[in-house]
């Protein structure tokens, strides 16, 4: 014999399922890209504001949104995070899909009047852990998942740089970098050329992973336009077009 009891909690169950919401479908997008930008001590607010109008600038290049909008599925999501110490990262504009230049120009306005958040010093290894996260917890689905990490000095602090790399590269990420060589208030204690070298030993990795840098030779604006150009046409295929 069926108890009443047994009968209620069954009905009850049957509502809860009912009334739990869906799982979220997800979004299909060309790539996923999450730009790292440094925040730390050695970076002052004007060069904050330099930094973020250059990334707002270049999401909206013509030649960029030409490679996005020549993708399978015409758009790509991107996150922008700045970071600092071991314990400072911070999403400073959330997933926004671009898929032309309204979107683009949205993302830019929303970066550009966020509040600065990160403190501390160079923890690039959690900012990549910070990042992998902030991927694999979203609703979009991309053909290729990069992070693109921006920085004017070394790893300092948090877990072992090569293994937070290492990690995010085994789950199927890139990881490229933009090392600023020319700020007044880059960190002390290694040449340009000894800051190339940790780059591309211990910072990047994954499928066509490189090292772009700004210098006397080229502004900090010039090489993120030129970085991301790249870095879009390769993960869409595209380069040959470049």
């Amino acid at each position: 014999m069926v108890r009443p009891a047994f009968l209620l909690a069954a009905a009850c169950a049957l509502l809860l399922a009912a009334a739990a919401p869906a799982p979220a479908q997800q979004i299909d997008v060309d790539l996923e890209l999450v730009l790292a930008a440094d925040g730390s001590g050695s970076i002052d607010n004007q060069e904050l504001a330099l930094q973020r109008d250059g990334y707002a600038d270049a999401i909206a290049d013509p030649e960029i949104m030409k490679f996005i909008q020549g993708g399978l599925t015409g758009r790509i999501a991107v996150a922008y995070v700045e970071w600092g110490g071991p314990f400072s990262q911070h999403t400073i504009v959330d997933w926004t899909v671009i898929d032309g230049p309204e979107s683009a120009a949205a993302f830019g306005a929303e970066l550009r009047a966020a509040p600065r958040q990160a403190t501390g010093w160079n923890s690039i290894s959690n900012a990549i852990d910070y990042s992998v996260n902030l991927v694999e917890t979203n609703r979009y689905r991309g053909l290729r998942k990069i992070i693109d990490v921006s920085a004017d000095g070394p790893n300092i602090g948090g877990r072992s740089i090569t293994a937070a790399r290492d990690d995010a590269v085994a789950k199927g990420f890139t990881i490229n970098a933009l090392l600023v060589l020319h700020r007044e208030g880059s960190l002390p204690g290694r040449s340009p050329e000894q800051l190339v070298a940790h780059y591309e030993r211990d910072v990047i990795g994954g499928m066509g992973a490189f090292v772009m840098t700004a210098d006397e030779n080229r502004t900090f604006a010039e090489a993120v336009r030129a970085k991301l150009i790249l870095e879009v046409a390769r993960a869409l295929g595209m380069e040959d077009r470049l």
